[in-house]
């Protein structure tokens, strides 16, 4: 990994004391490997790369065809610049244990090979073109209780098969399924092992990661292990069957607190025509306790999965048009997170060096509650003493009160992204093609129209944003009004994994002293 750019006196200091992993540093630098035991391998001498399929935060993925075969495969390239973290080095390179480790089944994608050059590790796997799940249910005409176990469970032998590999998935959401093609039996896969991790027996995690809508309570409890994918899959059973997520609200905070309280909605539309069988599914799957949740097995063997075929099949219009909304403000989200996630590098950390070394006039290495809060002022920020402690408790990776270089960098940078609208206005621009401030039909059109896949209408994603996003019914979308949606019920700021990471311990931290968390105890229906 690239080193910190520190100076000599806060070089030894850091080498002295446990680093903080998630210290943005310059870039794994190209000379060294990040995938072990794999030797490096030009990709080009294989497969032919094509168009673009996805981007994310850290590279991009490819559609790519094999020169020998013809056959096609999508090709993740994750550049090695945008490594900026040990975590960031870490994750890559357990995706790919992981996947190499998971034995082929019919509903996980399966990793074909993986090749590594100077700039990039190039991830090459089973191509997934029939689009996400929730466009399938929107695109078909019916849609019933029925459909919902089946999707069920085949998440759950997804979740079964990990578990029974010693792998925990921790970021089950639907985005993270694909339909092998547009037939109509194709097969669901999941495709995204990028926050999985191994696990043995009895092993618990503490390190927040997911989705805030899909989060067990014991993960913000940051005592957990493999049931938590069990709790997201429930997640996922509970939008397939009335279309809204079982805990939401305008904030992350407020999500976190409504996960932690555990109150389920059985009694708005469409609950009262879902069987109770479901609701049972349901129940078990999203039990707050994790010892007394249902493991895959039990859901497996549930009769509402034993006999898909006999549920209902009275169609579910309330869910169906729910998830269209659902779905399309996901899809805008998404393509703003792209953009952001594409404007998050290096500079923002220029000039941070420079401000530590001044902070630290005794040349310690390390800097105080009061030099912090000196700093903050200097960058323009107008928290308060109490909000600044709460940040550098936060911040502050090894307890021993004080900041090193890495910790400060990591608490300043991500403090002017709370700040400041420089990543959504970006975004919004980039969407407000023709610069008339505002973000109009074709414009919307256009920024959504590549991720559809073709599985639903245009003009009824567009409608359905529209109809939530814009305010004053003037037909286009503000950058006030944008800003709103972005910011509602879970932040923009979740583009980077390592802002999300941070973000969630922090919000754990604060919901235990404010009493709402308390480990030693779940909530009761």
């Amino acid at each position: 990994m690239g080193n910190c750019c520190v100076g000599s006196s806060t070089k030894k200091s850091r080498q002295e004391r446990r680093t903080n992993p998630f210290a943005p540093q310059d870039g794994f630098q190209s000379t060294n490997q990040i995938l072990k035991n794999q030797p490096k391998a030009r990709i080009l001498d294989k497969y032919v790369l094509g168009r673009e399929l996805g981007r994310g935060e850290f590279g991009i993925t490819y559609l790519c065809t094999d020169k020998e075969t013809q056959d096609v495969f999508a090709c993740k390239s994750i550049s090695k610049k945008k490594l900026r973290t040990a975590v960031d080095v870490e994750d890559v390179r357990r995706e790919f244990a992981i996947m190499k480790h998971l034995p082929e089944h019919p509903h996980v994608v399966t990793l074909k090979g993986a090749y590594e050059d100077d700039n990039a590790v190039h991830l090459v796997m089973e191509l997934c073109e029939g689009g996400e799940l929730f466009d399938r249910i929107i695109a078909r005409g019916h849609y019933t209780e029925r459909g919902a176990a089946q999707v069920t469970r085949t998440i759950m032998e997804v979740v079964q098969a990990c578990h029974r590999q010693g792998v925990m998935h921790r970021d089950l959401k639907p985005e993270n399924f694909l339909f092998a093609n547009k037939d109509e039996n194709s097969p669901l896969k999941a495709i995204d092992f990028g926050l999985s991790v191994f696990f043995k027996p009895g092993e618990k995690f503490s390190e927040i990661v997911g989705s805030p809508y899909y989060m067990a309570p014991e993960v913000l409890k940051r005592n957990y292990g493999p049931e938590v994918d069990v709790w997201s899959a429930g997640v996922i059973l509970y939008i397939l069957l009335c279309g809204v997520p079982p805990f939401w609200a305008e904030t992350e905070q407020g999500v976190a607190q409504a996960i932690l309280r555990g109150i389920l909605d059985f009694k708005r539309d469409p609950w009262p025509k879902v069987s109770e069988s479901a609701k049972s599914v349901v129940r078990h799957m999203l039990e707050p306790d994790p010892k007394a949740r249902y493991n895959a097995q039990q859901v497996l063997d549930h009769p509402w999965l034993q006999n898909a075929k006999k549920n209902p099949n009275v169609p579910l219009d309330t869910v169906r048009s729910r998830l269209k909304q659902f779905s399309a403000m996901n899809k805008l989200k998404k393509r703003a997170l792209q953009v952001i996630a594409e404007h998050l590098g290096g500079e923002e950390i220029d000039g941070l060096k420079e401000m530590f070394e001044k902070l630290d006039s005794d040349n310690t290495g390390t800097i105080t509650f009061e030099k912090l809060k000196m700093g903050l002022i200097e960058i323009g920020s107008q928290l308060t003493e109490h909000e600044v402690r709460m940040l550098m408790e936060a911040a502050d990776v090894d307890g021993n009160r004080t900041l090193d270089y890495g910790e400060f960098v990591a608490a300043t940078v991500h403090l002017q992204r709370l700040d400041d609208d420089d990543h959504l206005r970006r975004a919004f621009d980039v969407f407000d093609v023709n610069e008339s401030g505002f973000i109009e039909v074709e414009e919307l059109r256009e920024a959504v129209g590549e991720s559809l896949m073709g599985s639903s209408s245009e003009s009824d994603v567009v409608q359905a944003i529209l109809s939530e996003v814009d305010l004053d019914k003037d037909g286009r979308i503000s950058y006030e009004e944008f800003a709103m949606m972005m910011r509602r019920g879970t932040d923009w700021r979740k583009a980077s994994r390592q802002y999300s990471r941070d973000r969630f311990n922090s919000l754990s931290t604060r919901l235990l002293r404010d009493g709402s968390l308390n480990p030693s105890s779940y909530s009761t229906r």
